[in-house]
Protein backbone atom coordinates (compact mmCIF):
# COMPACT_ATOMS: atom_id res chain seq x y z
CA UNK A 1 0.00 0.00 0.00
CA UNK A 2 1.32 2.88 -1.06
CA UNK A 3 2.06 6.39 1.63
CA UNK A 4 -0.87 8.23 -0.43
CA UNK A 5 -3.25 5.89 -0.09
CA UNK A 6 -2.78 6.05 3.97
CA UNK A 7 -4.86 7.99 6.54
CA UNK A 8 -2.31 9.14 8.48
CA UNK A 9 1.49 9.47 8.63
CA UNK A 10 2.16 8.01 11.71
CA UNK A 11 5.93 7.86 12.88
CA UNK A 12 7.80 5.69 15.49
CA UNK A 13 10.51 7.15 17.35
CA UNK A 14 12.52 4.68 19.87
CA UNK A 15 14.58 5.47 22.02
CA UNK A 16 17.60 4.01 24.75
CA UNK A 17 21.01 2.70 24.49
CA UNK A 18 19.72 -0.66 24.92
CA UNK A 19 18.09 -0.81 21.72
CA UNK A 20 21.32 0.93 20.12
CA UNK A 21 23.77 -1.82 21.54
CA UNK A 22 21.68 -4.65 20.82
CA UNK A 23 21.05 -5.62 24.71
CA UNK A 24 17.65 -5.61 23.95
CA UNK A 25 15.82 -6.52 20.39
CA UNK A 26 12.97 -4.24 19.38
CA UNK A 27 9.66 -5.68 19.22
CA UNK A 28 7.49 -2.77 19.62
CA UNK A 29 7.19 -1.22 15.95
CA UNK A 30 6.84 -5.13 14.34
CA UNK A 31 3.53 -5.09 17.26
CA UNK A 32 2.06 -1.42 16.51
CA UNK A 33 2.31 -1.98 12.98
CA UNK A 34 0.46 -5.25 13.56
CA UNK A 35 -2.19 -2.93 15.68
CA UNK A 36 -2.40 -0.53 12.64
CA UNK A 37 -2.57 -2.93 10.15
CA UNK A 38 -6.33 -3.68 9.76
CA UNK A 39 -6.91 -0.17 9.34
CA UNK A 40 -4.99 -0.02 6.04
CA UNK A 41 -2.31 1.93 7.45
CA UNK A 42 1.82 1.48 8.16
CA UNK A 43 4.34 2.74 10.04
CA UNK A 44 5.23 6.15 7.66
CA UNK A 45 9.05 6.66 9.47
CA UNK A 46 10.78 5.23 12.11
CA UNK A 47 14.03 5.91 13.75
CA UNK A 48 16.03 4.91 16.82
CA UNK A 49 18.62 7.30 18.81
CA UNK A 50 20.44 5.93 21.91
CA UNK A 51 20.06 8.05 25.46
CA UNK A 52 21.35 11.59 24.23
CA UNK A 53 19.36 14.72 25.16
CA UNK A 54 20.45 17.02 22.38
CA UNK A 55 19.92 14.35 19.68
CA UNK A 56 16.87 13.07 21.31
CA UNK A 57 15.32 16.77 20.96
CA UNK A 58 16.31 17.09 17.49
CA UNK A 59 14.50 14.24 16.17
CA UNK A 60 11.80 14.47 18.06
CA UNK A 61 11.33 17.95 16.70
CA UNK A 62 12.69 16.81 12.71
CA UNK A 63 9.88 13.93 12.50
CA UNK A 64 7.35 16.12 13.91
CA UNK A 65 7.68 18.32 10.80
CA UNK A 66 6.55 15.99 8.34
CA UNK A 67 4.07 13.45 10.72
CA UNK A 68 0.91 13.64 11.47
CA UNK A 69 1.26 11.55 14.29
CA UNK A 70 4.69 10.54 16.03
CA UNK A 71 5.05 7.62 19.52
CA UNK A 72 7.63 8.27 21.10
CA UNK A 73 8.60 4.86 22.86
CA UNK A 74 11.08 4.37 25.97
CA UNK A 75 12.34 6.14 28.09
CA UNK A 76 9.97 7.14 30.78
CA UNK A 77 11.19 5.46 33.68
CA UNK A 78 12.21 6.49 37.03
CA UNK A 79 16.14 6.78 36.52
CA UNK A 80 18.79 9.83 35.06
CA UNK A 81 18.98 8.05 31.64
CA UNK A 82 15.19 8.42 30.99
CA UNK A 83 15.19 11.55 29.06
CA UNK A 84 12.08 11.37 27.20
CA UNK A 85 10.05 13.90 29.74
CA UNK A 86 13.12 16.50 29.18
CA UNK A 87 13.26 16.54 25.98
CA UNK A 88 9.64 16.85 25.35
CA UNK A 89 9.98 20.01 27.33
CA UNK A 90 12.78 21.42 25.61
CA UNK A 91 11.23 20.90 22.40
CA UNK A 92 7.87 22.29 23.51
CA UNK A 93 9.87 25.41 25.66
CA UNK A 94 7.95 24.94 28.45
CA UNK A 95 8.96 23.75 32.32
CA UNK A 96 8.93 20.29 33.94
CA UNK A 97 6.30 20.70 36.54
CA UNK A 98 4.68 18.01 38.69
CA UNK A 99 1.30 16.44 37.42
CA UNK A 100 -0.99 16.09 40.40
CA UNK A 101 -3.01 13.67 38.79
CA UNK A 102 0.30 11.55 36.89
CA UNK A 103 1.48 11.95 40.72
CA UNK A 104 -2.04 10.77 42.39
CA UNK A 105 -1.36 7.66 39.70
CA UNK A 106 1.63 6.74 40.64
CA UNK A 107 1.13 6.69 44.38
CA UNK A 108 -2.15 4.65 44.18
CA UNK A 109 -0.20 2.37 41.93
CA UNK A 110 2.61 2.10 43.95
CA UNK A 111 0.27 1.24 47.43
CA UNK A 112 -1.42 -1.35 45.49
CA UNK A 113 1.88 -3.19 44.25
CA UNK A 114 3.44 -2.66 48.04
CA UNK A 115 6.44 -0.64 46.92
CA UNK A 116 7.51 2.58 48.67
CA UNK A 117 7.15 5.56 47.23
CA UNK A 118 10.84 7.53 46.71
CA UNK A 119 12.23 10.40 44.60
CA UNK A 120 13.09 8.14 41.78
CA UNK A 121 9.34 7.14 41.30
CA UNK A 122 8.30 10.72 41.71
CA UNK A 123 10.13 11.54 38.21
CA UNK A 124 7.91 9.85 36.52
CA UNK A 125 5.23 12.27 37.46
CA UNK A 126 7.10 15.53 36.32
CA UNK A 127 5.84 15.96 33.37
CA UNK A 128 6.11 19.06 30.92
CA UNK A 129 4.02 21.62 31.37
CA UNK A 130 0.57 21.33 29.34
CA UNK A 131 0.72 17.51 28.05
CA UNK A 132 -2.36 15.71 27.94
CA UNK A 133 -2.04 11.95 29.82
CA UNK A 134 -2.52 8.70 28.37
CA UNK A 135 -2.99 6.21 31.33
CA UNK A 136 -1.18 2.83 31.51
CA UNK A 137 -3.34 0.37 32.72
CA UNK A 138 -0.18 -2.04 33.50
CA UNK A 139 2.42 -0.12 34.76
CA UNK A 140 4.02 3.19 36.91
CA UNK A 141 5.04 5.08 33.84
CA UNK A 142 2.50 7.29 32.63
CA UNK A 143 2.09 8.07 29.11
CA UNK A 144 1.51 11.89 27.82
CA UNK A 145 0.72 13.58 24.57
CA UNK A 146 1.55 17.25 23.12
CA UNK A 147 0.87 18.64 20.04
CA UNK A 148 4.16 19.88 18.53
CA UNK A 149 3.68 22.23 14.72
CA UNK A 150 0.18 20.10 14.02
CA UNK A 151 1.74 16.74 14.65
CA UNK A 152 0.63 14.74 17.75
CA UNK A 153 3.27 13.52 19.71
CA UNK A 154 2.38 10.56 22.03
CA UNK A 155 5.35 9.42 24.90
CA UNK A 156 4.64 5.86 25.97
CA UNK A 157 6.54 3.34 28.03
CA UNK A 158 9.28 0.91 26.49
CA UNK A 159 7.86 -2.33 28.09
CA UNK A 160 6.14 -4.05 25.49
CA UNK A 161 3.66 -5.40 27.42
CA UNK A 162 2.60 -2.03 28.80
CA UNK A 163 3.08 -0.34 24.89
CA UNK A 164 0.67 -2.76 23.98
CA UNK A 165 -2.12 -2.20 26.29
CA UNK A 166 -2.10 1.38 26.21
CA UNK A 167 -1.27 1.75 22.40
CA UNK A 168 -4.22 -0.26 21.60
CA UNK A 169 -6.52 0.78 24.97
CA UNK A 170 -5.63 4.45 24.46
CA UNK A 171 -4.28 5.90 21.45
CA UNK A 172 -5.77 3.46 18.81
CA UNK A 173 -8.96 5.07 19.79
CA UNK A 174 -7.45 9.11 19.25
CA UNK A 175 -6.65 8.22 15.86
CA UNK A 176 -7.47 9.60 12.80
CA UNK A 177 -8.08 6.34 10.89
CA UNK A 178 -9.71 4.96 8.70
CA UNK A 179 -12.68 3.01 10.33
CA UNK A 180 -13.96 1.79 7.16
CA UNK A 181 -10.86 -0.07 6.29
CA UNK A 182 -11.26 -3.71 4.40
CA UNK A 183 -7.57 -5.28 4.61
CA UNK A 184 -7.98 -8.76 5.28
CA UNK A 185 -5.26 -11.20 5.32
CA UNK A 186 -4.30 -15.40 5.71
CA UNK A 187 -2.12 -16.22 7.57
CA UNK A 188 0.41 -19.47 7.99
CA UNK A 189 2.59 -20.56 10.66
CA UNK A 190 4.92 -22.87 8.43
CA UNK A 191 7.34 -25.37 9.95
CA UNK A 192 10.20 -27.54 8.08
CA UNK A 193 10.70 -24.72 5.51
CA UNK A 194 12.45 -21.80 5.05
CA UNK A 195 11.91 -18.49 2.90
CA UNK A 196 14.12 -19.85 -0.21
CA UNK A 197 12.00 -23.11 -0.05
CA UNK A 198 8.83 -21.59 -0.07
CA UNK A 199 9.43 -19.30 -2.72
CA UNK A 200 10.78 -22.28 -5.21
CA UNK A 201 7.25 -24.31 -4.31
CA UNK A 202 5.38 -21.33 -5.25
CA UNK A 203 7.70 -21.20 -8.40
CA UNK A 204 7.45 -24.80 -9.72
CA UNK A 205 3.34 -25.02 -8.34
CA UNK A 206 2.71 -22.30 -11.32
CA UNK A 207 0.75 -20.04 -8.93
CA UNK A 208 0.27 -16.85 -9.73
CA UNK A 209 -1.34 -14.23 -7.72
CA UNK A 210 -3.00 -11.36 -9.04
CA UNK A 211 -2.38 -8.13 -8.25
CA UNK A 212 -5.20 -7.64 -6.33
CA UNK A 213 -3.17 -9.61 -3.36
CA UNK A 214 -0.27 -9.20 -1.43
CA UNK A 215 2.05 -12.34 -0.26
CA UNK A 216 4.17 -11.93 2.29
CA UNK A 217 6.89 -13.70 4.52
CA UNK A 218 8.10 -12.85 7.64
CA UNK A 219 10.66 -15.10 8.93
CA UNK A 220 11.01 -16.20 12.73
CA UNK A 221 12.14 -18.93 14.93
CA UNK A 222 11.61 -21.70 14.34
CA UNK A 223 8.36 -21.39 11.85
CA UNK A 224 8.18 -19.68 8.96
CA UNK A 225 4.82 -17.17 8.74
CA UNK A 226 3.67 -16.88 5.10
CA UNK A 227 0.68 -14.15 5.07
CA UNK A 228 -1.96 -13.31 1.65
CA UNK A 229 -3.48 -10.09 2.12
CA UNK A 230 -6.81 -7.79 0.52
CA UNK A 231 -6.74 -4.58 0.37
CA UNK A 232 -10.27 -4.03 -0.77
CA UNK A 233 -13.73 -5.62 0.24
CA UNK A 234 -14.30 -6.78 -3.79
CA UNK A 235 -10.97 -8.80 -3.38
CA UNK A 236 -12.25 -11.02 -0.45
CA UNK A 237 -13.05 -13.71 -2.60
CA UNK A 238 -9.65 -13.85 -4.44
CA UNK A 239 -8.33 -14.02 -1.11
CA UNK A 240 -10.44 -17.04 -0.18
CA UNK A 241 -9.59 -18.79 -3.64
CA UNK A 242 -6.21 -18.26 -3.61
CA UNK A 243 -6.02 -19.10 0.66
CA UNK A 244 -7.17 -23.09 -1.06
CA UNK A 245 -4.48 -22.83 -3.53
CA UNK A 246 -1.73 -21.86 -0.33
CA UNK A 247 -3.27 -24.43 1.66
CA UNK A 248 -3.37 -27.60 -1.01
CA UNK A 249 0.43 -26.32 -2.23
CA UNK A 250 2.43 -26.44 1.37
CA UNK A 251 -0.33 -29.13 3.03
CA UNK A 252 0.67 -30.27 6.20
CA UNK A 253 4.01 -28.11 6.37
CA UNK A 254 1.47 -25.61 7.59
CA UNK A 255 1.12 -25.98 11.53
CA UNK A 256 -1.62 -23.58 12.22
CA UNK A 257 -3.53 -20.26 10.81
CA UNK A 258 -3.51 -18.57 14.46
CA UNK A 259 -0.66 -17.48 16.92
CA UNK A 260 -0.03 -20.67 18.44
CA UNK A 261 3.27 -21.96 18.71
CA UNK A 262 4.09 -25.54 17.55
CA UNK A 263 3.87 -26.55 21.06
CA UNK A 264 1.01 -25.50 21.18
CA UNK A 265 -0.88 -26.94 18.37
CA UNK A 266 0.81 -30.28 19.82
CA UNK A 267 -1.03 -29.76 23.33
CA UNK A 268 -4.64 -29.19 21.62
CA UNK A 269 -3.79 -32.56 19.52
CA UNK A 270 -3.37 -34.23 22.40
CA UNK A 271 -5.83 -33.45 25.03
CA UNK A 272 -8.59 -33.32 22.26
CA UNK A 273 -7.38 -37.23 21.49
CA UNK A 274 -6.78 -38.13 25.37
CA UNK A 275 -3.12 -38.87 24.31
CA UNK A 276 -0.34 -38.45 27.04
CA UNK A 277 3.70 -37.48 25.95
CA UNK A 278 6.53 -38.10 26.89
CA UNK A 279 10.58 -36.50 26.00
CA UNK A 280 13.44 -38.21 26.19
CA UNK A 281 16.15 -35.27 25.93
CA UNK A 282 19.67 -35.03 25.85
CA UNK A 283 21.61 -31.98 23.19
CA UNK A 284 17.97 -30.01 23.93
CA UNK A 285 18.64 -30.18 27.98
CA UNK A 286 14.52 -30.35 28.86
CA UNK A 287 14.04 -27.03 26.19
CA UNK A 288 11.07 -29.58 24.66
CA UNK A 289 9.81 -30.09 28.24
CA UNK A 290 9.86 -26.51 28.88
CA UNK A 291 8.03 -25.53 25.62
CA UNK A 292 5.23 -27.48 26.55
CA UNK A 293 4.92 -27.34 30.35
CA UNK A 294 5.28 -23.39 29.88
CA UNK A 295 1.41 -23.29 27.92
CA UNK A 296 -1.57 -23.83 30.51
CA UNK A 297 -3.02 -27.14 30.62
CA UNK A 298 -0.15 -29.28 30.16
CA UNK A 299 -0.62 -31.21 32.79
CA UNK A 300 -3.83 -32.99 30.99
CA UNK A 301 -1.01 -34.27 28.41
CA UNK A 302 2.31 -34.75 30.03
CA UNK A 303 3.65 -36.34 33.67
CA UNK A 304 6.90 -37.09 33.21
CA UNK A 305 10.18 -36.07 30.80
CA UNK A 306 13.85 -37.38 30.78
CA UNK A 307 16.98 -35.01 30.51
CA UNK A 308 19.89 -37.66 30.27
CA UNK A 309 22.67 -35.71 29.03
CA UNK A 310 25.44 -38.27 29.93
CA UNK A 311 25.32 -41.60 28.66
CA UNK A 312 25.43 -43.02 32.52
CA UNK A 313 21.95 -41.28 32.95
CA UNK A 314 20.80 -42.71 29.68
CA UNK A 315 21.69 -46.18 31.54
CA UNK A 316 20.23 -45.21 34.80
CA UNK A 317 17.57 -43.45 33.84
CA UNK A 318 15.96 -44.52 30.46
CA UNK A 319 17.26 -48.57 30.22
CA UNK A 320 19.71 -47.72 27.55
CA UNK A 321 22.28 -50.20 27.24
CA UNK A 322 26.44 -50.15 27.95
CA UNK A 323 26.92 -52.08 24.58
CA UNK A 324 24.71 -50.03 22.51
CA UNK A 325 26.15 -46.98 24.16
CA UNK A 326 29.95 -48.65 23.44
CA UNK A 327 29.34 -50.08 19.60
CA UNK A 328 27.30 -47.04 18.36
CA UNK A 329 27.98 -43.85 20.10
CA UNK A 330 25.12 -42.07 21.97
CA UNK A 331 24.07 -40.30 18.72
CA UNK A 332 22.51 -43.20 17.39
CA UNK A 333 19.84 -44.57 15.56
CA UNK A 334 20.02 -47.00 18.35
CA UNK A 335 20.60 -45.22 21.20
CA UNK A 336 17.23 -42.56 20.57
CA UNK A 337 14.94 -45.61 19.84
CA UNK A 338 16.32 -47.18 23.52
CA UNK A 339 15.88 -43.83 24.85
CA UNK A 340 12.44 -43.71 23.66
CA UNK A 341 11.36 -46.90 25.00
CA UNK A 342 12.41 -46.47 27.91
CA UNK A 343 11.00 -43.35 28.60
CA UNK A 344 7.81 -44.85 27.56
CA UNK A 345 7.92 -47.29 29.78
CA UNK A 346 8.88 -45.08 32.61
CA UNK A 347 6.14 -42.15 32.48
CA UNK A 348 3.34 -44.68 31.20
CA UNK A 349 2.85 -42.09 28.07
CA UNK A 350 1.17 -42.99 24.88
CA UNK A 351 3.57 -41.40 22.70
CA UNK A 352 6.92 -39.71 22.89
CA UNK A 353 10.29 -37.98 21.60
CA UNK A 354 14.01 -38.67 21.94
CA UNK A 355 16.73 -36.42 20.91
CA UNK A 356 20.59 -37.16 20.76
CA UNK A 357 22.46 -34.90 19.09
CA UNK A 358 25.79 -32.96 18.66
CA UNK A 359 24.68 -29.24 19.20
CA UNK A 360 28.59 -27.82 19.09
CA UNK A 361 30.98 -25.80 18.38
CA UNK A 362 32.43 -28.52 19.17
CA UNK A 363 32.39 -32.59 19.26
CA UNK A 364 32.17 -33.10 15.65
CA UNK A 365 33.56 -36.21 13.89
CA UNK A 366 33.85 -36.63 10.01
CA UNK A 367 31.06 -39.35 10.14
CA UNK A 368 28.77 -37.14 12.92
CA UNK A 369 29.44 -33.61 12.34
CA UNK A 370 28.67 -30.45 14.24
CA UNK A 371 24.67 -30.33 13.86
CA UNK A 372 23.97 -33.90 13.59
CA UNK A 373 21.15 -35.29 15.37
CA UNK A 374 19.70 -38.53 15.85
CA UNK A 375 15.58 -38.61 16.73
CA UNK A 376 13.16 -41.37 17.64
CA UNK A 377 9.49 -40.96 17.71
CA UNK A 378 6.18 -42.82 18.11
CA UNK A 379 4.29 -45.04 20.21
CA UNK A 380 5.62 -48.68 21.95
CA UNK A 381 4.24 -50.22 19.22
CA UNK A 382 5.59 -48.58 16.63
CA UNK A 383 8.82 -46.75 17.01
CA UNK A 384 10.82 -44.23 14.14
CA UNK A 385 13.82 -42.67 13.91
CA UNK A 386 15.66 -40.45 11.76
CA UNK A 387 19.32 -38.71 11.25
CA UNK A 388 18.67 -34.89 10.69
CA UNK A 389 21.36 -32.45 10.03
CA UNK A 390 21.03 -28.71 11.04
CA UNK A 391 24.60 -26.50 10.71
CA UNK A 392 23.33 -24.10 12.42
CA UNK A 393 24.55 -22.37 16.24
CA UNK A 394 24.18 -24.12 19.24
CA UNK A 395 21.11 -22.19 19.76
CA UNK A 396 19.31 -22.37 17.23
CA UNK A 397 20.48 -26.25 17.04
CA UNK A 398 18.40 -26.54 20.18
CA UNK A 399 15.15 -24.80 19.46
CA UNK A 400 15.15 -26.48 15.93
CA UNK A 401 15.19 -29.67 16.94
CA UNK A 402 12.43 -29.28 19.86
CA UNK A 403 10.38 -27.78 17.33
CA UNK A 404 10.79 -30.72 15.00
CA UNK A 405 10.44 -33.12 17.88
CA UNK A 406 7.23 -31.52 18.21
CA UNK A 407 6.38 -31.40 14.46
CA UNK A 408 7.00 -35.32 14.15
CA UNK A 409 4.50 -35.79 16.80
CA UNK A 410 2.36 -33.57 14.89
CA UNK A 411 2.14 -35.41 11.78
CA UNK A 412 1.80 -38.22 13.73
CA UNK A 413 -0.93 -37.46 16.01
CA UNK A 414 -2.58 -36.07 12.47
CA UNK A 415 -1.99 -39.40 10.68
CA UNK A 416 0.50 -37.30 7.97
CA UNK A 417 1.07 -39.08 5.31
CA UNK A 418 3.23 -36.92 3.34
CA UNK A 419 6.78 -36.70 4.00
CA UNK A 420 7.98 -33.65 5.45
CA UNK A 421 10.34 -31.45 3.62
CA UNK A 422 12.88 -32.00 6.14
CA UNK A 423 13.45 -35.52 5.75
CA UNK A 424 15.12 -34.60 2.34
CA UNK A 425 16.45 -31.29 2.57
CA UNK A 426 17.97 -32.18 6.55
CA UNK A 427 19.00 -35.39 6.07
CA UNK A 428 22.75 -36.14 7.57
CA UNK A 429 23.32 -37.69 4.21
CA UNK A 430 22.08 -34.73 1.79
CA UNK A 431 24.66 -32.36 3.83
CA UNK A 432 26.83 -31.57 0.74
Amino acid sequence: MSNEQQSIKLSLLLTGNELMSGDIVDSNSAMLAEALSPFGCTIYYKATVGDDLALLEQEIARIAGFSDVLVVNGGLGPTVDDLTAQALANVMRVDLLEHPQAMADLEQWCKSKNIAFNAANKKQAILPDGVGLVPNATGSAVGFSAEINGCTVYCTPGVPSELKTMFSEEILPRLPLDSNAKVKRQRYRVFGMGESGIQERVFKSGLKLPKELELGFRASLPMLELKLQANHEQDYALLEHFSEQVEQLFGAHIVTDDNRSIAHVVKDLLLAQSKRVTFAESCTGGLISSMLTELDGASGVFDAGFVTYSNEMKQKMLGVEEATLIAHGAVSQAVVEQMLSGALDRSGADLGVAVSGIAGPQGGTTDKPVGTVWVAWGSKSEIKAHCFYFPVDRKRFQILVAALGFDLLRRELMQVNEEAAYFKERSLKNKN
